[in-house]
């Protein structure tokens, strides 16, 4: 392993440590309607787990409002009691032909809570950054062990990980205040 693929590696797991945070804060529920909410709701479709947007045409027609237009309407039961019991606190109504979701405003409470949510996420995402930075740390020894670096280029190298270690962090924590910002606004 050389230096070059120790960086890479580490480039690439941090970026897809950022990336997986993103993704779980998307499903996490502002007072606005999104999309993406849906992301991880799975619904039986002759024997299949299949994601809602695999069996129906999604919409955000207002603000606080998601419509689901199956392109299979003998699957809106299906489709609508898969949202009920996704543990996401949603409340479709069918009309025979579409499923709506209406977003109540969040409570206070509630906001707090979700804002817990979402720093719990951060400190993982974190955790997962600093362990690879470990990683790299040590493969970084491996190599001055094995003489294929200087003990100087070694402390050089190390101090590269810990400023694309602090990047990275910065740009959770910046990812993070964007996203309370968006769960405790009115």
């Amino acid at each position: 392993m050389t230096k070059e693929d120790i960086f890479t590696d580490l480039k690439k797991r941090m970026a897809k440590a950022v990336e997986a945070f993103n993704h779980e804060l998307s499903g996490l529920r502002t007072g606005r309607a999104s999309l993406t909410i849906l992301d991880n709701v799975k619904v039986d479709y002759f024997g299949n787990l299949t994601p809602v947007k695999g069996l129906a045409t999604l919409s955000v027609p207002e603000s606080r409002t998601i419509s689901i237009q199956p392109w299979d309407v003998s699957q809106i039961h299906a489709i609508e009691k898969a949202i009920q019991t996704s543990g996401l606190g949603l409340n479709p109504s069918n009309d025979g032909k579409a499923i709506r979701i209406v977003f109540p405003p969040l409570t206070e409470e509630r906001r707090k809570d979700l804002v817990k949510i979402a720093r719990k996420h951060g400190e993982e995402c974190k955790v997962s950054i600093r362990n690879t930075r470990r990683d790299a740390n040590e493969d970084l020894k491996k190599l001055e062990k094995d003489k294929k670096v200087s003990q100087d280029d070694l402390k050089k190298h190390q101090h590269e990980v810990q400023d694309l270690t602090d990047k990275q962090i910065a740009k959770i924590d910046e990812i993070l205040s964007a996203k309370e910002a968006e769960i405790m606004e009115v």
